[in-house]
């Protein structure tokens, strides 16, 4: 690792250590306050007047950048895929395998979630307390992305006919099916006389996400906000609803690992999962040690071409292109964290709501950006958009270190188990391993 990369790691381990601090701080403040002072004046000003703004200003920078960053990232990500056209099928299918296992994987998240409810059995009085609180700042950040449309008119509705009143209305379907269609159409036109355009969304994709590094900077003061408020409304039962929560996404990424993986192992790539798991033991620990897809990326090219002996060229492509789209572990995180959000401020979504989630969950593991909290602004988009207080975050943003690790070790498994499947599909088009 170079010192730039040293660099970079060393502070987003600090950072992530800050946000810990902030939500530790948060909380026990909060609950001091709800032990010793529930309901009096002073603390509804300071919530009023200093936490809850303070709340207001991050969210509101978040949702500022969150649509250009989501464009330009799919557009890119749709785009880079270009190499397909040098290998034939493989990119075909790697698209297609890429979003089933991703809709199979947030399909198991949104079943645990409506089975095991982690987030029912707070004080509805409180929690409708707090959302009419927050509504009118929500409401000013998303206005008229609230409408709710079912049947028809939903399926019709991800068509946009005016792009930019869909990105000025938050439609955020409409501006992720815009994007998939314009990244297609790059891959159509001639690369010579698209190069520039590329190159622009690009940029734009990299100004955003560096805009989004600097936000995120702010986050440990935003997330002691989040977890004053709430903690000083819901006292104790806090605790309980967020350890529900955790042991419900660690469920949801284990049935991935061991229960989903496995079969598509034995059924479709003809592999021992007992010696797929122990051939990748390498990138599943440097994965849950750095927190990174990206940084576990040379790792995993290694196992797949050492350990796997998977062809080079398929390995390569599937890996890289894994490591930005093929998401599962994050995809089911968003899922069951805006579920969870839900139950807990007592919103009841109903299953087009649910199905536009498990949408923008797939879609958004192509545009998460590559930093600290990276899916944040996709999880704050979705909470407005189904009408759940977006300050709901700040529940979950103090524990995530713990379960980010857990989410990129799925992740990076998921982008080797793709290479393996890909390949047992493709030895036929492509050279033998040890090829250059």
């Amino acid at each position: 690792m170079n010192a730039t990369g040293a660099a970079s790691e060393s502070g987003e381990s600090r950072l992530q250590y800050r946000m810990l601090g902030g939500f530790l701080a948060g909380l026990v403040l909060g609950l001091i306050v709800h032990s010793f002072a529930a309901g009096a004046p002073w603390v509804d000003v300071v919530i009023g007047y200093v936490t809850q703004p303070l709340g207001q200003i991050f969210l509101r920078l978040l949702f500022m950048l969150v649509i250009p960053l989501l464009v330009s990232a799919l557009i890119v990500g749709v785009a880079e895929m270009g190499e397909a056209k040098r290998l034939g099928s493989i990119g075909l299918r790697t698209l297609i395998y890429t979003v089933i296992v991703s809709a199979i994987a947030v399909a198991i998240s949104l079943l645990l979630v409506n089975l095991l409810r982690p987030g029912a059995g707070v004080d509805p009085e409180v929690a409708n307390g707090l959302i009419a609180a927050s509504s009118e700042g929500a409401s000013s950040i998303l206005k008229g992305a609230g409408e709710a449309k079912s049947g028809v008119d939903a399926l019709l509705a991800i068509v946009p006919t005016n792009f930019v009143a869909a990105m000025s209305s938050n439609d955020i379907l409409a501006v992720m099916f815009f994007a998939l269609f314009f990244g297609i159409g790059l891959l159509l036109v001639d690369d010579s006389k698209t190069a520039t355009l590329k190159a622009a969304f690009d940029g734009v994709f990299e100004v955003s996400m560096r805009l989004i590094g600097l936000v995120i900077q702010l986050a440990p003061i935003a997330i002691f906000c989040f977890m004053f408020n709430l903690a000083a409304q819901f006292g104790w039962d806090l605790i309980i609803r967020l350890s529900a929560y955790v042991f419900v996404v660690l469920l949801a990424l284990g049935l991935q690992m061991f229960g989903v993986f496995p079969l598509i192992l034995s059924t479709i790539a003809r592999k021992s999962p007992v010696a797929f798991f122990r051939e990748t033991q390498e990138a599943m620990v440097m994965a849950f040690a750095t927190s990174s897809s990206n940084a576990t990326l040379p790792t995993a090219l290694r196992v797949a071409e050492d350990k796997l002996r998977l062809p080079r060229p398929i390995a390569r492509f599937v890996l890289t292109i894994g490591a930005t789209a093929n998401q599962n572990g994050t995809a089911m995180f968003e899922g069951v964290t805006v579920l969870f959000l839900a139950q807990f401020f007592g919103i009841d979504l109903t299953l087009g709501q649910q199905f536009v989630v498990m949408l923008v969950c797939i879609l958004g593991g192509i545009g998460t950006a590559g930093v600290p909290a990276g899916s944040l602004p996709v999880i704050a988009l979705i909470l407005g958009t189904v009408g759940v207080p977006p300050e709901g975050i700040g529940l979950v943003l103090g524990i995530d270190r713990f379960l980010d690790m857990c989410r990129t070790t799925l992740n990076v498994i998921g982008d080797l188990v793709a290479a393996q499947v890909i390949s047992s599909l493709s030895r036929d088009r492509v050279p033998d391993p040890d090829m250059a």
